[in-house]
């Protein structure tokens, strides 16, 4: 686990404020190990560790807005890369922007050396983090869209090779032959038919139709 350097403060060590980290994983059952061994020794107190079990398509995490609101000016943020802190193009620049500039923090990405604000403090520095960024939130947020058509298209190609997605539809009643036939042939109204079978009438309707198309 990530913890501060013994008993030191960490103000006292580095000349900054206090120092943070933010993990996310997009899942519950999803491990966040990899990242917090990433910053194994980083001395960041165990209270400044911010970890989101959800989607990064906004910023609407908790753990995240609790981090946003404790930082201040001269506090230093760690984040593993650009797509743990979200993968929102136009939100992961808006919140870059509040920490760095509204609030007066710094951000050390660990998977982009260039994208460290601490990093030349003229002119220069800031310029060359901003640029680095976009590019690099803008390819983040294209790869979340393909992953979403690539899905959209798998799903359709599968679908039109006969594949059923979703729960498996239930067998039928024994007598569904022979209540169908006889609301077919309407000699049985559809709220009974329905009843016999054991099924609400919209239920028996539609098992209805897919029987008769042989789906």
């Amino acid at each position: 686990m990530v913890t501060a350097c013994g008993n030191l403060n960490t103000e006292e060590v580095f000349g900054i404020g206090e120092q943070y980290a933010y993990i996310r994983v997009s899942s519950r059952d999803q491990n966040e190990d990899r990242q917090l061994a990433a910053m194994q020794g980083l001395c960041i107190p165990k209270r400044n560790i911010y970890i989101d079990k959800q989607s990064g398509k906004d910023f609407k995490r908790p753990q995240y807005k609790k981090l946003a609101r404790c930082m201040k000016k001269d506090d230093l943020l760690y984040i593993k890369s650009t797509d743990r802190l979200g993968r929102n193009y136009k939100e992961i620049l808006e919140q870059w922007r509040i920490l760095t500039k509204e609030k007066g923090a710094d951000i050390v990405v660990m998977d982009m050396p260039l994208l460290d604000t601490r990093r030349g403090k003229d002119l220069m520095g800031p310029f060359l983090s901003d640029i680095v960024l976009q590019v690099l939130s803008f390819v983040a947020e294209n790869e979340r869209k393909n992953i979403r058509q690539r899905q959209a298209e798998g799903i359709a190609a599968a679908k039109a090779r006969g594949v059923k997605f979703g729960r498996p539809a239930l067998p039928l009643p024994d007598n569904f032959y022979e209540v169908h036939k006889a609301w077919r042939e309407k000699k049985t109204p559809l709220q009974l038919a329905a009843k016999a079978c054991g099924m609400p009438e919209g239920k028996f309707y539609d098992r209805a139709v897919r029987f008769e198309k042989g789906w």
